[in-house]
């Protein structure tokens, strides 16, 4: 079948993410006391922020009830909401709207899903109108779902939205371990990681997408 949906992740996919998300991170734990590397981070990068959290202080054994999570996690959403509203170095990555110009060309949805909460994802389109321009058709975020990534309940509910009836015909595109998992979970006719963000080739490789890219332009021989 055809792809009729190109369901894409945000931070590291079709957004620049400079280590951004990561540094993010490390100030939200910094700000209740607890001093991590970046790269204890990186890891989880794509996850739920509540859940990735939760894994951070499993993973270094620090004791914690839901009262801690969520003072990270809103200490977390300040941080990216106030630089994704301010910073100059919010940007679509090369060939990110050459493609989604494409898509809407050859009749191909373009709907972006993120491991971000809604808050955060709101601010990051309206800082680069793809939603309002047309370029994006729809968005969903980690906590408008049961369960973030790796469960498939974002990209269900992606389709049922736009009305797409086989996952075969949705292609998922993104740069972490939980984007490829969350695309074979949902068992997508295309599976593809993308070396502009948080995981190289090598790192993505061991998850097998069925392609992995460079660059989101190089897509087009997919659809």
């Amino acid at each position: 079948m055809s792809i009729k949906l190109v369901v894409c992740d945000i931070a590291g996919t079709t957004v620049v993410d400079k280590d951004f998300v990561s540094v993010a991170f490390v100030e939200a734990f910094l700000e209740e006391g607890i001093d991590l590397d970046p790269i204890e981070i990186k890891p989880l990068m794509g996850f739920k922020k509540t859940e990735a959290i939760m894994q951070v202080l499993n993973n270094i054994g620090s004791e914690y009830d839901d009262a801690v999570v969520m003072r990270i996690h809103d200490n977390f959403e300040r941080i990216m909401i106030r630089f994704y509203s301010n910073s100059n170095e919010v940007e679509g990555l090369p060939g990110v709207e050459e493609f989604f110009d494409f898509c809407r060309e050859n009749g191909t949805l373009v709907a972006l899903n993120s491991g971000f909460p809604r808050k955060i994802v709101d601010v990051i389109m309206d800082r680069l109108g793809w939603v309002e321009n047309g370029q994006v058709a729809l968005t969903i975020a980690s906590d408008e779902v049961a369960a973030g990534r790796p469960s498939p309940l974002m990209i269900h509910e992606l389709m049922q939205k736009l009305e797409i009836q086989n996952s075969s015909e949705v292609l998922k595109v993104g740069d972490t371990m939980v984007d490829i998992q969350e695309g074979h979970n949902a068992e997508c006719g295309k599976v593809i990681g993308i070396t502009t963000g948080t995981y190289s080739r090598e790192q993505l490789e061991v998850y097998a997408p069925d392609h992995i890219i460079d660059n989101l332009l190089d897509l087009k021989r997919f659809l």
